[in-house]
Parts: C-alpha cells; sequence; structure tokens
C-alpha cells in the first residue's frame, strides 16, 4: 500500500523575511503566504534552509510555523522544518511543531558531528517514534558532509511515519537507484532546482524549492506539466529558467533569493549574520538576470 503523499508538485521553501533591526517580518510573511496561496503553490515549507533555521531561536522557529499554519488555514500543506544534528533536541522541536499545527516535518540529516548510515536509522527512526506527524527527510552531502544511501533509505521508510525525502545529493544515479529500492514506500522531491526534471523523469513526486519564492507559477506548471503527461512543455519551461534557477545559488543560499526578491519589491530584507549580502559584482549580475527575464526593470 502506498504511503500518504503529503503533497505532489511544487512546494516552496519560504524565505523568512526579516526587517532592518533583523527581528521577523510578519507582514512581509503575511503577504508570501498569499502570494503563494493564489499563485497554486503545492506546499509551504517553513524554516528550513531558506528560512534560515540556523539563526532562529525555539521561540522564533515556532511562533512562524504556527502563523504560517493559521494563514494558511489548511488550503495547502504546511511542512515544518525541524531536523537537528542533536536526535534529543529535533525530538523536542518536532513535538513543538506538531504542536503549533504543522502538517509534516521536514528533517535534515545530523551534520558537523554527522553519523553512520546505522546511525541515520536510529536517529530517524527514533524521532518518528515520537511524533505522529509524516516525515520527509532531507539529505544534503554538501552542507552536512554526510550522504544517505539508498539501501538506508530501504530501511528508514519501513517506518510508517518516514513517507519521503527531499533529495539534493546530486547523484541522479544514487536517486534512480533509491526510487528502485523504495517504490511507493518513499516519495523522492528534488532538492535542488536545476535538478527537478531529471528527478520528475525517475519518478520522484515533485521539488522542494527555492525557485518557487519568485516565479511559483512557472515551478508549479513545469511539475505539473511533467505529472501529466506533457513532458514536452515542462523540459521547454525547465531548460528556459535554467539560468535563473542556477543565478539563484552563486552564493549560500538564501543570500540570492532574498537580493532578487527585494529587486522584485518584496522587502523581505536582508540574512542575519554569519550570512551578508551579495558583493556589488554578484548583486549586478543577477539584476541583469532578473531584467533578461523581465521579472524587473
Amino acid at each position: 500500500m502506498m504511503k500518504r503523499l503529503v503533497f505532489t508538485g511544487s512546494g516552496v521553501a519560504l524565505v523568512t523575511p526579516m526587517k532592518q533591526d533583523g527581528s521577523v517580518n510578519y507582514e512581509v510573511l503575511e503577504r508570501l503566504v498569499d502570494f503563494h496561496i493564489k499563485s497554486g503553490t503545492d506546499a509551504i515549507i517553513a524554516c528550513a534552509t531558506t528560512g534560515e533555521s540556523p539563526v532562529l531561536s525555539h521561540e522564533e522557529h515556532c511562533r512562524i510555523v504556527e502563523f504560517i499554519v493559521k494563514k494558511v488555514d489548511k488550503r495547502i500543506p504546511v511542512i515544518a522544518s525541524s531536523g537537528s544534528n542533536d536526535t534529543r533536541y529535533a525530538v523536542e522541536l518536532s513535538q513543538s511543531l506538531q504542536d503549533a499545527g504543522a502538517d509534516a516535518l521536514l528533517l535534515i540529516t545530523p551534520y558537523y558531528n554527522k553519523t553512520s548510515q546505522t546511525g541515520f536509522i536510529r536517529h530517524f527512526h527514533y524521532i518518528a517514534d515520537r511524533v505522529n506527524l509524516p516525515m520527509i527527510l532531507y539529505n544534503i552531502p554538501s552542507r552536512t558532509g554526510c550522504n544517505i544511501k539508498p539501501e538506508t533509505y530501504v530501511e528508514l521508510a519501513k517506518h510508517p511515519n518516514i513517507v519521503g525525502t527531499k533529495e539534493a545529493n546530486g547523484d541522479l544515479a544514487a536517486c534512480a537507484k533509491t526510487i528502485s529500492l523504495c517504490g511507493d514506500d518513499l516519495a523522492v522531491y528534488s532538492g535542488e532546482d536545476n535538478q527537478t526534471l531529471p528527478i520528475l523523469s525517475l519518478g520522484g513526486k515533485g521539488v522542494i524549492s527555492v525557485f518557487s519564492n519568485i516565479l511559483p507559477k512557472v515551478m508549479k506548471q513545469i511539475c505539473m506539466d511533467y505529472l501529466n503527461g506533457d513532458t514536452e512543455a515542462s523540459r521547454q519551461s525547465f531548460l528556459k529558467y535554467l539560468e535563473l534557477m542556477d543565478a539563484l545559488f552563486w552564493d549560500v543560499n538564501p543570500i540570492p533569493v532574498k537580493a532578487a526578491m527585494n529587486d522584485m519589491g518584496f522587502d523581505c530584507g536582508e540574512c542575519r549574520l554569519p550570512l551578508t549580502n551579495l558583493s556589488d559584482d554578484l548583486s549586478h549580475k543577477l539584476l541583469e538576470v532578473l531584467k533578461k527575464y523581465q521579472l524587473v526593470e
């Protein structure tokens, strides 16, 4: 029996807008939620990497998720990031975000201290035993220094609460093997915008997207065209916007996407330290790309 999908299509890894004093800008956050609802975004992923989770306090993290949950009002799933390299804290945060009303959880692999493949299984199963929400794992070795192997996904997916993975290891062969081995027991989402189409072609269910912060309708259409069988329309749109997708990773995420959103009038503010602004050179280049796509004048 296939596990329940949290979503199919395009989920946005939502930025956390900040005021000039560095506090969370809830007025802009409300506008962003409305923007994504109107644009047909399939899910909102709150307080993940793009949402600057490493620099949010526990209280901020919970309040942001609760705020988004209330504004969304069950119209689309709200997936709250609750991962940690401390298993006990991951449980604490996951339970807090479950209480805040999240529909599902996103959990990154342990970082810095890292772990073995056996450690992945014990870590994620330990958390899954202590929550009542579906969990999507997040595999991004470039940030964490560790990588979930396809065979490990098979063991992880045996837990009924582990329903998917956001795969950003850059290894399409491994992704294909994961999908082959796990089948309907694990939904695979692209964790990198520029691999959305290849992962869809392997049987992926969609993307958790940075690009969707600025062009949610485009990414939604890329996914829906492919999933509905119009693979050529999906391919053409994907290739058309590939340069812009790549430009949003010219510096550490979410520095470029926040810069782009500010250029486009979203007023999302700056990132919190230790992230800094784009260099003048990259700012100019990004602006030229935005002009090319007619997103700014």
